[in-house]
């Protein structure tokens, strides 16, 4: 028998101790509800389920942002309403005015007032709506958007060659390629193809900025033959996926909504022969503005259905996600039950392996 070492103790106190720490974390797991709160747990789980996280929040945030989309699309449209709304009474006007028992200076006069102030709101309504501050009827958000230019100051460089305007005359000489910029009044457009005026000459040896009476101002014209720039826009990128692939992207673009780029600023009906013509042109802008809706229309709906998807895919990973990383309270329960019993055992344990050695006494008496 042997004093100095009680190796029954030992082995009753590192099966306590051992039992001691598996009660701890059984005491962890149910306390916290995950069975995985360090990597030590679960080290694979640990990774598996961390990639499954930020999957979630960005499905979840993903559905924020087609919900903001769809808000965008609904501000857009509405603006747009109002636009058929008027476009219809111009169209009430025109017809009235397109019949004989109407004189000019009088009777269309008036009716023409009218028509002038609802394309002015027109066009108040393309610059005025916004979601957030970004411009939505007012062409920004088409890409490539050819437009008219604004007679004023003029400013860029060609082939590193400053440009200068004088009395509205733009000198060209350097020359133009395709790409090149100018800035007209702080917007920059792209030029994008040359064109010959009547007297032979090309685009690139001069052009006119040419007062026109658009709402947009002037067109550019090598000798009265128009020269095309773009106006620098561009579609607005949804993100409606957890990544950045370019599948998880959705661009809007929405048309230029002016009186101008409706086909309505010649448009009068201040004769009757104008009233008749007006009918048709403003058929063709109601046409133009219910194209433009139609496509938001079907934007609208498109992302209600990524949101659908967005809301299943987030339930069926956060599902998949919990059953790595959450605690099973029952499971735990049964081993805390287990380890505390065992706890207790190696405890009783301890005291009878201590009480081994008195048994010594009896042998030196």
């Amino acid at each position: 028998m042997r004093i100095q070492h009680n190796i029954m103790a030992m082995n009753a106190y590192r099966n306590y101790s051992n039992n001691t720490s598996a009660l701890s974390k059984n005491l962890e797991k149910l306390s916290s509800g995950y069975k995985i709160n360090r990597a030590g747990d679960d080290a694979a789980g640990l990774a598996i389920s961390e990639k499954m996280r930020a999957q979630i929040t960005g499905l979840d945030k993903a559905q924020d942002n087609a919900k903001d989309g769809i808000s965008l699309v609904q501000t857009a449209e509405g603006a747009l309403t109002e636009v058929h709304d008027m476009l219809n009474r111009m169209y009430e006007l025109a017809e009235q005015s397109a019949n004989g028992t109407f004189e000019d200076a009088t009777d269309r006069n008036q009716l023409q007032k009218e028509v002038d102030q609802l394309k002015s709101e027109i066009d108040r309504i393309a610059d005025s709506a916004n979601f957030n501050g970004i411009k939505l009827l007012d062409g920004s958000m088409k890409e490539g958007t050819t437009v008219a230019i604004d007679a004023g100051t003029v400013t860029g460089k060609v082939n590193g060659q400053a440009i200068a305007a004088a009395s509205g005359t733009v000198d060209f000489s350097a020359g133009w390629a395709s790409g090149d910029n100018v800035t007209i009044n702080g917007v920059t457009y792209t030029y994008v193809s040359k064109a010959k005026g009547t007297d032979g000459k090309t685009f690139g040896d001069y052009a006119a900025l040419q007062k026109a009476a658009k709402e947009n101002g002037v067109s550019i014209t090598g000798n009265s033959s128009a020269a095309t720039f773009s106006k620098a826009g561009k579609d607005l990128t949804l993100q409606i996926g957890d990544t950045s692939e370019k599948f998880n992207q959705l661009e809007v673009s929405i048309n230029d909504c002016h009186v101008d780029a409706l086909g309505l600023t010649e448009m009068k009906i201040s004769d009757q022969d104008s009233a008749a013509e007006a009918l048709n042109m403003i058929k063709s802008a109601i046409n133009y503005v219910s194209d433009v809706r139609g496509t938001l229309g079907a934007t609208q709906n498109r992302l209600d259905h990524t949101i659908n998807n967005l809301s299943v895919m987030q339930e069926n990973i956060q599902d998949a996600e919990s059953t790595i990383r959450d605690t099973d309270v029952a499971d735990e329960m049964m081993a805390y039950t287990k380890n505390n019993i065992l706890i207790q055992s190696a405890q009783a344990m301890l005291a009878q392996a201590n009480q081994v050695p008195q048994g010594v006494l009896q042998l030196l008496q």
